[in-house]
């Protein structure tokens, strides 16, 4: 009986852990783009847990960039209080003029999780293609930390197998642990049990992790590590959890 207790219980602490994973999101309203019409994008930036859409306030971010052609821009004067799942977020209005791949870039202030006991800071970036150019999909940003892709990370079907490496201080991870969840927007897809919520992926000795995509819309790729240095909170020194975080859309083809 009470083996049977004690399993119960460690299900349920394990299923519980399944359902907190973490997400910093900038979400676009197009992930390519080859007309001058769609050419205004807009960007929302929020955190939250996407696949049960149960959102959570964000401090306005330390910084918002993008990145074109190797010149970043600083976005920041750009962005708007804004509410996603409810909760505090901010959104930006941004035009794409010109051809070229748009990496577009977030380092949100620092957040303290009580339940975890640490703070988390999720480097969280998205790329855009537009009009046809797709010259340097590939090219790190310089981030604390991020997932450089392998597969171009636009323009990719459902079904699609997506390979990325995990970088921290310029370097690949190995063994990263890599947390995959989809942007259950409208709540489309129910998990069939809390184990479903979140995907998990470890990387290889290289840090390159592979992940095939069930349905069509946006996912997010979070690869996470622990940082050396700790913060102080309240007078006590915290872990830092740092979030590489790449979001992607995945679009079904059109039928007949």
């Amino acid at each position: 009986m009470w083996k049977t207790c004690c399993a119960g219980l460690a299900l349920l602490l394990c299923c519980a852990s399944q359902a907190e994973a973490h997400f910093g999101m900038i979400i676009p309203s197009s992930s390519s783009v080859m007309e001058k019409k769609d050419a205004a994008l807009k960007l929302e930036l929020s955190f939250s847990h996407p696949m049960e859409m149960q959102g959570m306030d964000m401090a306005a971010p330390k910084a918002f960039s993008v990145t074109v052609g190797g010149k970043k821009e600083d976005l920041g004067k750009l962005l708007a209080p804004a509410k996603v799942m409810g909760h505090q977020a901010w959104q930006a209005s941004y035009t794409l003029k010109r051809p070229g791949v748009y990496q577009f870039a977030m380092e949100p202030t620092p957040y303290f999780e009580p339940a975890e006991d640490c703070y988390i800071i999720h480097y969280t970036k998205t790329i855009v293609g537009a009009f046809g150019d797709e010259e340097g999909w590939d090219e790190p940003l310089g981030l604390k930390t991020e997932i450089e892709p392998l597969t171009r990370p636009f323009a990719n079907y459902a079904g699609n197998l997506f390979q990325g490496r995990v970088l921290l201080d310029g370097k690949p991870v190995p063994g990263a642990l890599v947390e995959v969840e989809c942007y259950n927007k409208g709540q489309r897809h129910t998990p069939p049990n809390a184990y479903f919520v979140t995907q998990t992926i470890k990387a290889d000795e290289n840090g390159v992790f592979s992940y095939s995509v069930p349905w069509a819309g946006w996912w997010g790729f979070a690869a996470l590590n622990t940082a050396a240095e700790k913060m102080d909170y309240k007078g006590s020194p915290k872990d830092v959890e740092l979030g590489a975080v790449l979001w992607m859309e995945f679009v079904a083809p059109r039928g007949k």
